[in-house]
């Protein structure tokens, strides 16, 4: 029932579903569901809450419990959203393992953990699958499928579905892979990021403004493939003209940074003078960066429909 746990029964119930918010800790659960009646009320007031119902129907539809056993009863679908610590994730899955019938959808909201690390040796690891959402969820629509190598197809076309219905957007991998798709990505742009900052190319702050306002401004709408086809006639024609220069560019990229010393404390204090590291200023920043997403999301759906 954390950050990822809480925005994800919002998306759920969101979409009409019963949800049942399960943790540990009793006082974990009633903030928890204090939180969530907060978040909706703001966003009713803003324009920006999701799905058809009212807050008090969405509200309605999620409960919470301290038995594990009792939270998945009667369960079509579980999302766990358990700290990212394989070892605990492996011990949930394996309770879950014990008292799931053979319908269950067994889900994890993993950012780097393989289904082969996560679900191998479990009795229903036909019905587990990793949907990896972007943080926050309910701003962000993306949902990575990832399956295990023994992942029913069922599985995956049932998670699709369902992700579909609740608003969510959904992308299937064909096989797992280190960091799946979206944080591979993340990970060649933060990478080459650092390096120019590391290097004296440019300052933090002007490399931020390179991404929101040059390339993340296409970006918002159309991935790096479309993009390269419409800044030509074509795909085929783009690698004509650019092949070359690309390669150029590419192989003077550096190694992996480490992410640590000098560069780590240039960039640390960059950030520190933007958005001081203080729990107040960084939760008013990030309310900020969710309002500036729903508008987005907003925006983006109006340009779909029209």
């Amino acid at each position: 029932s954390g950050l990822i746990g809480r925005s994800w029964a919002m998306v759920f119930a969101a979409g009409g579903f019963k949800v049942k918010l399960y943790d540990v800790a009793q006082e974990q659960l009633t903030s928890a569901l204090e939180n969530i009646r907060k978040q909706m009320k703001e966003l009713e007031e803003s324009g920006f809450l999701k799905g058809t119902l009212s807050v008090e129907q969405q509200l309605a539809l999620i409960s919470i419990c301290t038995d594990l056993k009792v939270a998945v009863e009667g369960a079509t679908f579980i999302q766990e959203c358990t700290p990212e610590n394989l070892e605990l994730k492996k011990k949930i899955f394996g309770q879950l393992d014990l008292v799931v019938g053979d319908n269950v959808i067994l889900s994890s909201s993993t950012s780097c953990l393989l289904p082969s690390k996560l679900f191998t040796g479990l009795k229903h690891v036909k019905q587990c699958i990793v949907s990896h959402p972007v943080n926050p969820p309910y701003f962000v629509p993306l949902v990575e499928i990832v399956p295990h190598p023994e992942t029913d197809p069922s599985t995956i076309e049932r998670t699709y579905a369902l992700m579909k219905k609740i608003g969510q957007s959904p992308v299937k991998l064909n096989r797992e892979i280190e960091g799946f798709v979206l944080n591979r990505l993340q990970y060649a742009v933060i990478s080459e990021a650092w390096r120019l900052v590391g290097e004296g190319v440019i300052s933090p702050t002007d490399l931020d403004l390179v991404m929101s306002d040059g390339l993340g401004m296409r970006y918002a709408f159309i991935g790096p493939l479309e993009t390269m086809h419409l800044n030509a006639e074509g795909i085929s024609n783009y690698c004509e003209r650019y092949r070359d220069g690309m390669r150029l560019v590419l192989n003077t990229f550096g190694p992996v940074p480490e992410f640590s010393g000098g560069i780590e404390q240039k960039i640390n204090q960059a950030m520190s003078e933007k958005i001081p590291s203080v729990p107040k200023v960084l939760d008013a920043r990030r309310k900020w960066r969710d309002e500036c997403l729903t508008g987005l999301a907003k925006l983006k759906k109006e340009m779909k429909s029209d």
